[in-house]
């Protein structure tokens, strides 16, 4: 599987994603600079984590519009698939690619700490490795992760399918005191109509590798793998 992962001013995400799709497949993503306006051949393109631009104006606002994402604009919009992590996934909103947006935290801080993960939709290509309901546990690091979309939107995404992961308690359960950023629903992930791109703020890529909080992030990884080689 041959991969991309944009790098810009400011990200900080981008060695951990290497290791992890590196560990996962076996082969080390290319890492591209926001200034390129080509793309290498790939299967998979990553917008990883950090603070594009400083987190100046709106988070992942001004990374949207850095010269190579009109490339990865195209190429999403022609099915190549896109995982986008954190801060990446506020770039994404920013492009419209996935509805909805990241607003500051309920709490208005910072937040930094382990979180449970629900699989909420296990038969696409980014998320077939989990079973059903499958509870997960990865780190989150931000400062705006609450997810938002109107009701309108938010009910075309159940009918579609397209939340991929809630925030739960240990044993499953969604409930608003695990809820770390109050996002809407517990909504932690969200995919595209097509299921071609990936959206979340939580760092699966911080839960595979032995040495750095162990691999229940892995079966995402794996499910990238298994689909695209």
């Amino acid at each position: 599987m041959k991969s991309a992962i944009i790098v810009f001013p400011g990200t900080n995400r981008e060695k951990d994603m290497q290791m992890a799709i590196e560990h996962v497949s076996g082969r080390a993503p290319t890492l591209v600079w926001h200034k390129e306006t080509t793309l290498p051949e790939c299967d998979l393109m990553v917008l990883p984590g950090g603070f594009s631009y400083g987190d100046y104006l709106r988070c992942g606002a001004m990374a949207a519009h850095s010269p190579i994402m009109k490339e990865v604009i195209a190429r999403a919009q022609k099915g190549t698939r896109l995982l986008a992590v954190c801060n990446g996934f506020q770039m994404l909103v920013e492009t419209g690619l996935v509805p909805g947006a990241l607003l500051h935290n309920r709490s208005l801080k910072f937040i930094c700490k382990q979180v449970h993960l629900r699989a909420e939709n296990t038969s696409t290509e980014f998320t077939r490795s989990f079973s059903p309901s499958q509870v997960f546990q990865v780190p989150i690091a931000h400062g705006e992760g609450n997810y938002f979309v109107d009701a309108d939107g938010l009910k075309a995404m159940k009918d579609n399918d397209q939340i991929a992961f809630r925030y739960c308690t240990s044993d499953g359960r969604i409930t608003e005191d695990v809820n770390p950023n109050g996002s809407l629903e517990n909504i932690a992930g969200v995919f595209n109509k097509e299921k071609t791109i990936l959206g979340m703020m939580p760092h699966p890529e911080d839960s595979v590798v032995p040495h750095a909080n162990g691999h229940e992030g892995t079966p995402l990884f794996k499910s990238i793998v298994e689909a695209l080689v």
